[in-house]
Formats: C-alpha cells, structure tokens, sequence
C-alpha cells in the first residue's frame, strides 16, 4: 500500500501508509502542504525569529523567546527521547522538508511579506508545541498577583486569584454504557484557545496497519496528543490548571569575568551566559542578554530591581511528553491510553478515556513539582533553601468512572489543593452535569451536541443578587436606570444571540467592570508593573477585574469596594445609552491571524465574514470576552467533538473555519457557518466515500 492521502467532502486528509514511519512522513508533508505558513510562523517564534522575518513587531516575543531559551529545550528534549520516538518525529521532519522540496509550501502570506520557508530541524515540533503551551499556564498570572500585592498590599490578592483565573474555557465530559443508547460509552467536548485563523487544531486521519486514528493535531507535531478516537478507545483533554512553573527573584553579581547567581548555598555561577542576536527586518540587529540560573532561565526583571528566573519541567528534565505519543496512536483500551499519558509531562492535563469495553477512566496527566505551596502565588527567593524543588513529582489522581465525569477546568477535575491554586468557577462543570443529569439515560450523540451550545450564564444568579441589592432605598436610581435595572431583573440569563435583554445586561456588566476597576481601592492597579509589554495581557486591570467579576461580587465589600454603588453607577450609565441591540450584534467571532500583528509588512489580512455568536465567558458554550473591553470572543472552542464508541463513523467534529490553511481555498473558512450555529460534520469512516488525493 502506497503513502496515500484522500479528502472528506469538507477537504479533511484522511492518511494512510504503510508503516508508522511512512505514516509520520506523510503527516509532516500533509502539514506541511495544507497549513505551511502556519507552521513556519510557529516555527520563526520557536526560535525567536519573527523580527528577522516581518519587522520589529516580532522583538518583544523574540527577546522572550531568546531568553526563555525555548528552542533550546526543544533540542534538548528531542536529544532525551527513545530512539524510536526520535525515528518517528524525524519522519515527520522529513515530510515537512520534503513537501519543502517539492514545492508546496508556497502559501500567499509567504508572497505578501516577501518571505520563504526553509528546512526544519528534527526539535522543530518540540518548539513549536512549547510555543503553544509555554504561556498556556500559570507563571504570567504570578506577575499579576506579585503586582497586586505591591500595589494594594498581599491581602489583596484573594479578591482576583481564588476561582477566577484569566482564560480558562474547556469541556470534557464521559459517560459509561450504562447511560447511553447503546451500552457503549460517549467522550465529548470543546478546547478553549484563542480563535486563530487558521485554526491551532487540525482534524485528520491516521491508518496504517498498526493503528487507524481519527483526532484534532497540532499542525508542525506528529500524532494526536489531545483528542483522538482510535476505534476501540477514544481520549480527551482539558486544562487541568495545576501550577507547575514557578518565578525566583533573583540576586546577580559580577565577580571579576564570571557573573554569579545567589541560590540556597551562596553565590554560585550562573549555567549560561551569553548575547542574542535578534535580525530585524528593515533595521538593524539588537542584542539581547541571555543568562540562566541554577533555577533556570531569567525572563523578566522584577519590582526590587532584581530579574525573575523562570523555572519549568520540561527544562529541569529536559522531557515535554513526546514519548507519550505514538502509545496513544496505538491504544486500544482505556487503560492503554493512561499507560500512555504516564510518560506526559506539561502542560498538565486532565485526561479522560473511554473504550468500546465500556471502561472510562479519569486522570490527571503531567509533571507538578512538589515543592512549598507558597511558589503557586508569586516570585519566591531564589536564596532560598524552604522553595527550592525537592527533586519529587506530586502523585496526580486517576481513577475509573461509573456513570460519568465532568472536566471543566474546575478544581475537583483538577486535582484541587494537590496541584494547584486557581481553578475555574465551577459553573460549567456544575452545569453540563446537571444536563447530563436531566437527560437521563439513553444518552446519544445527539445529546452531547445539543449541550456543547448550552447558553445559560453561570453566575447569573450573583449577578442578579447585585441588581437586587441595587434598589434599597438609600440608593435613588434614575427612572431609566431603575427600567433597565427591572428589565434584567425578568432576564432568564440565556445569552443567546437574538437575545437583546443579554445585550443589555453586557452594556451594564461592562459599565460595572469599568466602575470597579477605576474604583479608588483598585485605579493603582493601573499603574505599569515594570514588566515587557509582551505580558500585558495578562497585566491589563481591567480585563483582571472582569476575569475575576465573580470573586469581586462576593468579596469585594469586605476588602473595601462598594460593589452595590458601582452596580448603580453602571446602571445609570448603561441607561444613558440604551440600545435595543442583540448580543449577538457585538458578540462576534474575532480571528487573529499572525499578520495583523505586522502591519509594515503591508500584507492583507484574511477577513472572515461576521458572525453572531451565542454563549460568553462562565456558559457551557464558553465564546470568551473582554467585559469592560470587548465584547467581541477573540477566544471560544477551537474545535467541538463527539466519540461514540458504540461506533466510529457516528462521531462528530468540527473546528471554526476549516481544514485548510490557504485563504484562497474553498475548505478556508468552509466550517465557520455550521460551527456557530452548532452543527458537528460526521467522522467519514469508509475510504471508498473519500476522494484520493492526486500525489
């Protein structure tokens, strides 16, 4: 059987080969093809390259990247992989530097910013995966609470850290036999990421004769280290929210030529020190320190003066979870794809698992450092003997589900105090079990799907308690204010699109956020954390107080704030500007592409046709804004799915715009329409109903 490639109706590659390595080959070569700026972008950042390519937009990534030493510890994980690992990642390598040779990787972004692709290196997944994860989890919100906690004093930093992380938005749910039509179990659920253009997920195929793989990959890495259906076991993640990187305030001294580092055991030389070179299109090259610390590589500087270290699993043990991958492909039951994840290590994961035995299993996935838990809040001394790692890995929780599992980002998915210190509100998981627990039995794939769109706003009902308290009598409404305030009092909290009482209640929910966040207990926040701008989303105060609405509502009056006055002074301010407008009017999907960040480039950015969405940050439907900022979700499901295990060719799927990466093809945003509506394409099975691929 030759290396093959056929095509859904919807333009999805469907892979087949005759040996793994073949099979990897042809992957890389499909990514390669399919998303080749995409990936070339990923990789320019892995290495700290976006400057040199598209101009001096690129140098605040660039310089972080350098100094994070990202590719570094891409290579220096694929040197640690098993031989056959590395066989099989090299394959993928290869196809990528094939489709290269045999010129199909000529995307018009390319053309546009007068820009090439060039051969990769065999670590170039590696980098490309950290570049997608290295941010995705807790060290940037250490910076945010170590600012508060300067700002308005340590008390201060419960008011935004406890139940109410900055986006988090994933589901996962399973349910076993016993509650499906069929007897056999049903994994679904929706990755929450930013709503990249083309998407960070690629629906595709994988046969050969060891396995047969349907799931979502990461285009520029080989297999399907999230969401897979192999036939007989399926698999899903979430976001598990453990804390696992941590930041060292770090003491440096120069002592004659060798620059030293003040750790647990006194001053000792740093393990790296050495300049960058960052090329900058259109400038001239800038310079950029690199020095790393037995804690680990200096990325920021710090309030005192000093710089902050940053200290990861992958770099301590020089392993991302790679080796875990290839077992996934080849799983065949729920507990191979456990035996399978045992090797992960970040981002931590909770996983489930499910085969057409009817076993479902739970688990949390990844490497969390036991080390004092005071290193999950902020910066910690780098001198510091009680808040260095001891060397041990916390034991993560895993166990067999009966009747079903909700995973959705919350601290009892999660692993709680075990592994971390933010999770998300538990609105969404409290709520897709209370679905699931409505439905009954004889649960289908019908079911799964109408829940993905589920539109009813978690913390409504505290919401509505501020609005109530907005009437006592010694606080005088306007009479267009206390019309508004009645109006969303008889409000259901359905943030539907056509619904124009969700429009309104967003109009007050952002007036409301603007009023506690310039409120005079929280306006200092505003003040610059000394930190690169590359961090200011992170950083930014009002996006802080309207991630962290839920928490300031129910304890915002004892740390100082009057939440009911600035409830009031939203109500009169959203009165004075009342609009008969839908959510869905201003709710809309707002793709990034990488361009758009490079305007001298002068290349056009793809546009995408606007479309109302329904749902918003705390739904089941979790299409995430900016309250106080945008209510445009420039982050929702970057792709929705359903595994039936009864039978392969009844799952569902489907991403946001389409399979192909290229703006003139007719599969580029061919999904977009049926995804906002909540529409999943069919699993195609069958070869014969797919059209093969000319080679």
């Amino acid at each position: 059987m030759p290396a093959e490639t056929f095509r859904d109706p919807w333009g999805i590659p469907h892979l087949r080969a005759d040996s793994v390595h073949e099979l990897a080959f042809l992957q890389g070569h499909n990514a390669a093809s399919d998303r080749s700026w995409q990936i070339e972008m990923e990789r320019w950042r892995s290495e700290g390259r976006t400057a040199g390519q598209l101009g001096r937009e690129g140098l605040l990534w660039d310089r972080f990247a350098r100094q994070a030493r990202i590719d570094d510890t891409a290579q220096r994980c694929f040197d640690n992989l098993d031989a056959e690992t590395q066989q099989w990642v090299s394959a993928y390598v290869d196809g990528v530097n094939a489709a290269l040779a045999d010129g199909r990787r000529g995307a018009q972004e390319f053309r546009d910013t007068d820009t090439e692709p060039a051969a990769w290196q065999p670590w170039t997944p590696l980098g490309v995966f950290l570049v997608n994860h290295i941010l995705f989890s807790t060290f940037p919100n250490k910076l945010w609470r170590d600012h508060v906690a300067h700002t308005l004093g340590p008390e201060a930093v419960e008011l935004f850290s406890i139940e109410a992380p900055v986006w988090s938005g994933s589901n996962a749910w399973a349910v076993a036999g016993s509650l499906t039509s069929t007897g056999r179990p049903l994994v679904a659920g929706d990755p929450h990421r930013l709503l990249e253009l083309p998407g960070v997920y690629q629906q595709v195929r994988l046969a050969c004769p060891e396995f047969d793989v349907v799931g979502l990959a990461f285009p520029g890495v080989p297999g399907l280290p999230h969401f897979g259906h192999a036939g007989d076991a399926a698999w899903a993640v979430t976001n598990a929210m453990a804390d696992y990187q941590d930041l060292y305030r770090e003491q440096l001294q120069r002592d004659g030529s060798t620059l030293q580092a003040l750790g647990p055991n006194g001053w000792e030389p740093v393990l790296a020190e050495h300049d960058d070179e960052i090329l900058v299109r259109g400038a001239g090259p800038e310079r950029v320190p690199v020095i790393e610390t037995a804690r680990g590589p200096v990325v920021t500087s710090g309030y005192d003066g000093g710089t902050l270290s940053l200290r990861t699993p992958s770099r301590v043990s020089g392993r991302l979870g790679f080796e875990a991958l290839l077992p996934l492909l080849r799983s065949r039951t729920a507990a191979d794809v456990q035996a399978a994840f045992s090797a992960w290590v970040e981002p931590v994961n909770c996983v489930l698992a499910a085969d057409s035995a009817g076993d479902v299993r739970q688990l949390v996935a990844g490497a969390v450092p036991d080390r004092n838990t005071e290193n999950r809040v902020r910066p910690v001394p780098a001198e510091s003997p009680g808040h260095q790692w001891t060397g041990g890995w916390v034991k993560l929780p895993a166990g067999f589900v009966k009747t079903m599992a909700v995973n959705a980002n919350d601290r009892d998915s999660g692993g709680g105090d075990l592994t971390g210190l933010e999770f998300a509100p538990a609105h969404r998981a409290n709520r897709i079990r209370h679905l699931l627990e409505e439905a009954g039995s004889g649960l289908d794939a019908d079911a799964m799907q109408r829940i993905h769109m589920d539109s009813s706003l978690g913390p409504w009902p505290a919401f509505r308690a501020v609005l109530e308290g907005c009437g006592n009598q010694e606080r005088s409404l306007s009479a267009a204010a206390l019309d508004l305030r009645n109006s969303l009092l008889a409000w259901d909290g359905d943030m539907a699109a056509d619904s124009a009482k969700a429009g309104a209640f967003s109009a007050w929910r952002s007036a409301f956020v603007q009023a506690l966040a310039t409120a005079p207990l929280l306006a200092p926040l505003a003040r610059p954390a000394g930190h690169s701008p590359l961090f200011s989303p992170w950083l930014n105060p009002v996006s802080r107080v309207g991630s962290a609405l839920d928490t300031i509502v129910a304890k915002g009056d004892k740390a100082g704030l009057d939440v009911a006055a600035a409830a009031a002074e939203a109500l009169e301010v959203a009165a004075a500007s009342p609009s008969s407008d839908s959510w869905g009017n201003s709710h809309t999907v707002l793709p990034l592409h990488a361009l758009a960040d490079y305007p001298q480039t002068g290349a056009a950015v793809p546009a995408v046709p606007r479309t109302a969405l329904s749902g918003d940050t705390n739904c089941v439907l979790s299409t995430e804004s900016l309250p106080g900022i945008t209510d445009a979700s420039f982050r929702g499901p970057v792709a929705r799915y359903v595994w039936d295990l009864s039978d392969r060719s009844k799952s569902r799927w489907i991403v946001p715009f389409g399979a192909s990466g290229d703006p003139g093809d007719q599969d580029f945003l061919s999904q977009l329409p049926l995804w906002a509506a909540g529409e999943l394409l069919p699993v195609v099975t069958d070869w014969d109903r797919l059209t093969k691929e000319n080679p």
